[in-house]
């Protein structure tokens, strides 16, 4: 060993080894606790919450949970249980409530004396929650009054106080995620509506309301019926085989099995599993359980029908499921996951219980019930017929060589490189644009396979008449893995190991059309080739939304929020204020805060008048203010004086909250408009921030109106809400902004250097999640019945967002 290196080895010691524990670890490994900081990861922190509130509902204490989206984009999950505990815990000296949002592992689901089952399993899910947000607030509800604590980055920044009276009960979360940690901390309401609605099905009796305070929406749950409504609801675009749900719950070794499900006249198979109200995306042991149960009640009604001649191979158990809607819910103690986002479950004792459970219950079902029996049978024998009719088709489809290429479709652009590590394929809409991607193309790792309109709806077909699809063949040959009957993993028909490409790109416009083929072609691949998005091999290409023209120059530009930087940028070699010397970082410091600012004050304009919000931020109530009437009649005093005549202003107690509420009335010609000025406005991060931003951008430009100069020009900027108005007027000056709605727009070297080209492009990698949307929304569009298809439309009409006419 060299003088050098033994130097270096004495060098690493003990002391050389950095240790970060609790809170911090959570900071600087947050994937290893949510799974990823994508969207996904942000939503998995209103479930931890939410589970939290459910496991209340589980063990009998609340009746009612709310999520709200608030106004400033943070959220709300209340629930009306017992309330977290307040008082000092034995150990730490400190009230307990502060443990469970600050030390990892601190809950009430290890002795199971408060739990006896949870869908909260690690004990981690508050604490990093308020890890990974920029502010988090508890309030608890118990005892006859009401505890608050505030914290910032997962640490206290002041200690339980109680803050007022109640006659309620329960805990009340808000937090708003970290925008350092998350590539979005936009929430999507449809997500978590989704979400909240499955548990109102999966906790009969409990009401659950969901809210967007952004977009005025709200919506209620309550399903006295549980997973029985839940298959009705799966099932209302569907032609149901049989009008009943079969329904069966029974309980063994402390496990709890219900299991609800109905056939209908479609060809697929659609299961959803939950252990302790948590959704078991991948299945598990509870799922394969129903399945033997279900083949093992059915082979007694099979084996006394005589079956077709062609059907050598008997009824397989994929043919038992053809039209299946089936809802899984299992109660566990131990349940054992893989990983903290719990996608499967691993219990093998879980699967004994179910199959012995649900194949008894089925074996009497049926024999009392021979005619849905016979139903069932029948709709199997007519999938086994199907099978074995496509069966020379898959024969067709499937590659006899890995490098053969004898049966690749001929419109099949493919790439010189074998090594299917190294290969991409781009399922392109459209001839034309199919033609602009080859000759775009990197020739040896990309392949490009066009499509010729949209292809077969497989939510109406079966595999024989899917099979002779001339598209659907083509993608088959293509990616040469053959094709599965659904998710069975004993599928011979379908190899992973033979897959030719290990990204497969879907690529379509930007309009109407381009999003119904991405959803047909999710649909195809959710039903068909599950395993490919399982390993992660399915992308969405993600072409530019717009083109910026300055000069000679040109930008391609992803969305809204990159566009707005660059605009930024534009005006900060421009724009100068009076009397005040910015860096460019500074500028685009102080145009961020003036974004932020115009944001959080349209999103609060929305429910209160813009004089009345001006009032209250330029005398800057507090919720101290509210607690003392001398103070509140002096604040009430000062709003008289700088809101017209047009308003009154008065002040009452709240005897349940224990502080008094401001109201700002508007006359109108045909009433009035109220205005509440209370505790829960005055302490939202939306009026408190708006407080900041204020402070923090007159401190860079000095008291409004302020002047500024642009290319030697004047002008007066008159207050901080026109100040991001006029940095984005001073930024798209001189610039064309081309917005593309279609790839065939493009030249070949343009959608290679925006779509296609690996250093600039941007992929979205397609998850089981994103393809089973996808599925049930096309579902209700696609589907036979009306009814749901136009209540879908009504619901989402106002929604749309750049229609093609």
């Amino acid at each position: 060993m060299s003088e050098e290196l033994k130097n270096k080895a004495e060098e690493y010691r003990a002391e050389a080894i950095d240790v970060v524990e609790g809170l911090d670890h959570v900071r600087a490994r947050p994937a290893m606790y949510i799974g990823d900081i994508s969207e996904r990861g942000l939503h998995h922190l209103v479930w931890e919450l939410v589970d939290n509130a459910v496991d209340e509902a589980m063990a009998g204490y609340a009746r009612n949970i709310s999520v709200i989206i608030n106004d400033d984009g943070s959220i709300t999950v209340e629930d009306d249980g017992r309330g977290i505990p307040v008082d000092i815990h034995p150990k730490t000296g400190k009230p307990a409530v502060e443990m469970v949002f600050t030390v990892l592992g601190a809950g009430g689901k290890f002795s199971k004396k408060a739990y006896q089952y949870s869908g909260g399993l690690h004990g981690v899910g508050a604490s990093v929650v308020n890890a990974l947000s920029r502010w988090l607030v508890v309030e608890v509800y118990r005892d006859g009054k009401v505890y608050r604590q505030e914290y910032e980055f997962g640490k206290p920044i002041t200690p339980l106080k109680v803050v007022g009276e109640t006659v309620k009960t329960g805990t009340k979360v808000t937090f708003m995620p970290d925008d350092t940690i998350f590539e979005t901390v936009n929430f999507k309401y449809d997500t978590i509506s989704k979400r909240i609605r499955e548990l109102a099905f999966l906790n009969p009796g409990v009401r659950f309301f969901v809210a967007d305070r952004r977009k005025d929406i709200e919506e209620e749950f309550l399903y006295n019926e549980g997973i029985k409504d839940f298959v009705r609801v799966l099932n209302q675009a569907k032609d149901p085989l049989f009008e009943e749900v079969i329904y069966v719950k029974d309980e063994k070794d402390r496990i709890i099995v219900e299991v609800a499900f109905q056939y209908t006249k479609s060809y697929n198979e659609v299961i959803e599993s939950f252990v302790n109200n948590v959704k078991t995306v991948e299945g598990g042991t509870h799922v394969t359980g129903f399945r033997a149960a279900l083949t093992r009640a059915m082979n007694k009604t099979l084996s006394s029908m005589r079956l077709p001649k062609e059907l050598k191979s008997g009824i397989k158990g994929e043919d038992l499921r053809e039209g299946l809607t089936a809802v899984i819910s299992v109660k566990v103690p131990e349940p054992q996951f893989e990983g903290q986002t719990k996608a499967k479950l691993g219990n093998q004792e879980v699967k004994k219980v179910v199959e012995t459970l649900v194949g008894d219950y089925l074996l009497d079902y049926f024999e009392k019930n021979k005619d849905i029996a016979v139903k069932i049978a029948e709709k199997a024998i007519e999938a086994a017929v199907a099978r074995e009719a496509a069966r020379k088709a898959k024969e067709i489809s499937r590659r006899k060589s890995f490098l053969e290429d004898s049966s690749l479709p001929g419109k099949l652009a493919d790439c010189s490189e074998t090594d299917p590590e190294k290969c991409e394929l781009f399922i392109v809409e459209g001839e034309s644009a199919g033609g602009s991607a080859k000759q775009g193309r990197d020739r040896r790792t990309q392949a490009i396979l066009p499509l010729k309109g949209k292809i077969l709806n497989v939510e109406k077909a079966r595999i024989d008449k899917i099979l002779s699809n001339e598209e659907i063949r083509s993608i088959i040959n293509a990616i040469g893995t053959g094709i599965g009957l659904g998710i069975d993993e004993e599928d011979e028909g379908f190899d992973i190991n033979k897959l030719r490409y290990h990204k497969i790109i879907l690529m379509a416009d930007a309009d109407v059309d381009g999003s119904h083929i991405t959803t047909l072609l999710l649909t195809l691949f959710y039903r068909y080739f599950p395993q490919i998005i399982e390993n992660g091999f399915l992308y969405i290409a993600q072409p530019p939304l717009y083109k910026l023209k300055k000069g000679r120059s040109e930008i391609y530009v992803k969305d809204d929020d990159e566009l707005s930087r660059i605009v930024i940028d534009f005006a900060s070699d421009e724009l100068k204020f009076e009397g005040v010397d910015l860096t460019k970082l500074q500028f685009k410091e102080l145009a961020k805060k003036a974004k932020e600012y115009s944001d959080l004050k349209k999103s609060i304009l929305k429910r209160k008048d813009r004089k009345v919000v001006d009032a209250v931020l330029k005398l800057e109530v507090s919720d101290d203010d509210l607690t003392d009437e001398n103070k509140v009649r002096d604040k009430v005093n000062q709003l008289k004086e700088i809101l017209n005549e047009n308003y009154e202003v008065y002040y009452e107690y709240d005897h349940i909250e224990g502080e008094y509420d401001i109201f700002c009335e508007r006359k109108e010609r045909f009433g009035k408009v109220t205005n509440k000025i209370d505790a829960n406005f005055l302490t939202s991060f939306a009026y408190r921030r708006l407080l900041e931003l204020h402070r923090e951008i007159i401190s860079i430009i000095g008291e409004f109106p302020v002047r500024a100069a642009f290319k030697g020009k004047e002008i007066a900027v008159e207050d901080i809400d026109s100040l991001f108005d006029s940095i984005w007027n001073a930024g798209v000056q001189g610039i064309e902004i081309q917005r593309y709605k279609g790839l065939g727009e493009m030249n070949p070297e343009q959608l290679w250097e925006t779509t296609m080209n690996p250093k600039t492009r941007r992929l979205m990698q397609v998850t089981l999640e994103d393809a089973a949307l996808a599925d049930e929304i096309f579902s209700i569009l696609m589907g036979d019945k009306v009814e749901p298809r136009k209540e879908f439309i009504m619901k989402y009409a106002k929604e749309v967002k750049n229609l093609d006419v």
